[in-house]
């Protein structure tokens, strides 16, 4: 560990589908993080660990801030205004294909009533879907939105672009003091928790709109067995009758479908078999009922 070690917390915001989690998984090298086209893939406070010989980043990443229209988007919107609290940096995503949109009137808002003193980056994603000539006026139509001391920089998490300078930025940010976790925990949700996660991922993947974002995923069971594979059981929730026969699909093609890709995608991430059950389950009009999404580990904070 060097002398001038930093140390810091970094808060990851902005509208669904800007590319947090994305980042996250490029900045690590590795996904921890479920990832798709779809807004509101992350639902979840997650830290993303990335230790250095020269500093430790913590990247809170957080659910989209949007307008929410059930119980599960005040969950997600909770999750991310929480996230805010208490951190060495706030790392602003803002989706530089679109125009400011008034999800990002409501980031702004929230971050005005952040610490003055935090540190503020703006991270202008996606610059490789925006024509030359069209990224300054989009930046300068950001940055218009957010306090003079923030840092402005262009990225691109889908192809790696100046994340190296996004990443000397942030460790210049963030306080000289020691790591806060083992330089080789990447991040503190477990294996089970992260496997539902990516079983959704697949499942939104696979179904597109017909599903849109009625479904969460609960791990059952998750055990090692003696020869090293793990068994798997997890229950897809839906909330209408016709929702469950699409997921299954005709002649269970498209939940075997699921269950293969999702395989695939746990086994990469902890290094070893895995042996996948899966079933789906209706809750009707889960997002609005608070038992349900209690017992899926979502719980709104009165």
């Amino acid at each position: 560990m060097t002398e001038n070690f930093r140390s810091g917390f970094i808060a990851i915001i902005g509208r669904p589908n800007a590319g947090k989690s994305t980042l996250v998984n490029a900045l690590l090298g590795q996904k921890i993080a479920a990832v798709s086209p779809r807004p509101q893939t992350t639902r979840r406070r997650q830290l993303g660990i990335l230790t250095r010989p020269d500093s430790q980043l913590i990247f809170v990443d957080t659910p989209g801030i949007h307008n929410p229209r059930h119980k599960l988007g005040e969950y997600l919107n909770q999750e991310a205004e929480e996230a805010l609290d208490g951190v060495d940096v706030i790392l602003y995503i803002v989706d530089a294909s679109t125009e400011p949109t008034e999800d990002d009137a409501r980031i702004v808002s929230l971050l005005k009533g952040a610490a003055r003193r935090t540190p503020l980056v703006l991270a202008a994603n996606k610059i490789d879907l925006v024509p030359a000539e069209a990224l300054t006026p989009r930046l300068e139509a950001y940055q218009a939105l957010v306090r003079n001391d923030a840092r402005v920089i262009a990225i691109s998490a889908a192809r790696g672009n100046h994340l190296d300078d996004l990443l000397s930025l942030l460790v210049s940010l963030c306080p000289v003091r020691p790591p806060e976790y083992e330089e080789d925990q990447i991040t503190d949700l477990y294996e089970r928790e992260i496997a539902a996660d990516l079983i959704r991922e697949v499942a939104l993947l696979k179904l597109r709109d017909e599903v849109p974002h009625g479904i969460a995923v609960r791990v059952d069971e998750f055990t090692e067995r003696d020869n090293g594979m793990v068994y798997l059981a997890a229950t897809i929730f839906v909330e209408r009758d016709s929702q469950k026969g699409i997921v299954i699909g005709e002649g269970g093609k498209m939940l075997k479908a699921i269950g293969s890709a999702a395989r695939k995608e746990i086994e990469a991430m902890g290094g070893r078999k895995i042996f996948l059950e899966l079933r789906v389950k209706v809750e009707k009009d889960w997002r609005n009922n608070e038992n349900v999404l209690k017992r899926l580990g979502y719980k709104i904070k009165k």
